[in-house]
C-alpha cells in the first residue's frame, strides 16, 4: 500500500512544478504528517525530492528527475479509454485504475501540455443517468465487470416473473443506458441475450475462460437489440391528427422509433395545415398518457375508445375552467 502511494507521489511531483503538503495530502488521501514522512523516505531512497520552506513552500523534484515508472498496466490502459464516464468507472470498480492511468499519462506529457487533462475535464462531461431519477448501482456490477474483463464464465441467477432462473453465461459486454446497466452475454452453447443487471440475485464467477467470438460487435449488437425491443412493445396503433406544432413536438413526446415511422407515412397537410398519421404505440393506456402532453395540438381519430377518453378529459377540463377564479 505504501509503495503504491510513494510511486503516486513521485508521479504527482513529476507532472507539476511543485506541490504543497496540503495538496499532496488531498491527492494521496493521507495526512500532511504522512506526506512529510513519505518525502523523507523517497529522499533516502535516492529520489531527489526537495522541500521548499516557508508559507509558499512545498515539494518538488530537482535535477530534471524522471521516473521510469510511467508504463501503463493493462487494466489502467483499458480504464483510460473509459475515463470520460467517471460515474460508470466508479460503479464498475475501475476508478483507481483510471486515476493511475491518467496520472501516468500526465507525467509523460511535455510541460506545455500538462494542463490538457484539466482543460478537457472543464469542457466536456458525460452525465449518463436520466433526469428526475436517482441512479442505483447494482450490487453485483463490480464482480460482473471483472468477469467481462477477464472473459470468465459465470453462473447467474436472476428474477424472471415471479420466480428465479439460473443460467451459465459468457459475459461479453456491459451497456449503460439512461442510468440502467445491462449485460450482453452468450448463453453457454446458445445465442446472445441481454439482461438487466439489477435483476440479478446471485453471481458465481467460474474458473473457466471462454473464447470471444471475433465477429461479435457490442455497439452493433446493442443497437439491434434496442430496436428489436422497441418494435416488440409497439403492439397497437392510433390514428391522430396533428397541428404543425404537434408535429414538431411529437418526437419529444412518444418513442423515437414510433415517431419516425408515423411521420414517415404522414399524408400531405390538409387545408388547416394539420396532418393525419398512424402512430404505433405500446398500448391505448400509454398512448393516452403520451398524447395528453400535446394538448390541443393533437386530435385522436381512432380507436373510438381512445377518442372518447380524450373527449371526456376535455369536458372535465372545460368544466374546471368555467368555475369562478378561486382567488
Amino acid at each position: 500500500m505504501r509503495a503504491a502511494r510513494l510511486i503516486k507521489m513521485v508521479l504527482l511531483l513529476q507532472s507539476r512544478p511543485s506541490m504543497t503538503a496540503g495538496e499532496l495530502a488531498r491527492e494521496l488521501e493521507v495526512s500532511e504528517r504522512t506526506v512529510t514522512r513519505d518525502a523523507q523516505a523517497l529522499s533516502e531512497a535516492g529520489v531527489p525530492v526537495y522541500a521548499d520552506r516557508g508559507r509558499a513552500g512545498g515539494y518538488r523534484l530537482v535535477g530534471g528527475y524522471r521516473t521510469r515508472l510511467t508504463g501503463l498496466a493493462r487494466s489502467e490502459a483499458e480504464a483510460l479509454f473509459l475515463s470520460g464516464v467517471p460515474g460508470a468507472l466508479r460503479e464498475m470498480g475501475l476508478e483507481d485504475a483510471a486515476s493511475a492511468a491518467r496520472l501516468k499519462v500526465s507525467a509523460a506529457l511535455l510541460p506545455s501540455l500538462r494542463d490538457a487533462p484539466d482543460s478537457a475535464a472543464q469542457r466536456f462531461h458525460l452525465d449518463a443517468p436520466a433526469w428526475f431519477r436517482e441512479p442505483e448501482t447494482p450490487a453485483l456490477l463490480p464482480v460482473l465487470a471483472e468477469a467481462v474483463w477477464e472473459d470468465s464464465r459465470v453462473i447467474a441467477r436472476y428474477r424472471r416473473g415471479d420466480g428465479e432462473v439460473e443460467r451459465r453465461l459468457e459475459p461479453y459486454g456491459l451497456v449503460l443506458k439512461a442510468g440502467v446497466w445491462y449485460l450482453c452475454a452468450r448463453v453457454a452453447g446458445g445465442s446472445f441475450r441481454t439482461y438487466r443487471i439489477d435483476r440479478f440475485t446471485g453471481l458465481d464467477t467460474l474458473d473457466e475462460r471462454f473464447g470471444r467470438d471475433p465477429d461479435f460487435d457490442l455497439p452493433g449488437h446493442w443497437a439491434a437489440q434496442a430496436e428489436r425491443f422497441a418494435r416488440s412493445i409497439l403492439r397497437a396503433e392510433v390514428v391522430v391528427r396533428l397541428s404543425p406544432e404537434g408535429v414538431r413536438r411529437l418526437p419529444h413526446t412518444v418513442d423515437p422509433l414510433s415517431a419516425r415511422e408515423a411521420l414517415g407515412g404522414a399524408v400531405e397537410p390538409d387545408g388547416e395545415g394539420w396532418v393525419t398519421l398512424t402512430l404505433p404505440v405500446e398500448s391505448e393506456e400509454v398512448a393516452h398518457t403520451q398524447l395528453t402532453a400535446l394538448g390541443p395540438e393533437a386530435e385522436v381519430l381512432a380507436p373510438v375508445s381512445l377518442r372518447e377518453r380524450f373527449a371526456a378529459d376535455a369536458a372535465r377540463i372545460a368544466e374546471l375552467y368555467r368555475r369562478p377564479d378561486a382567488g
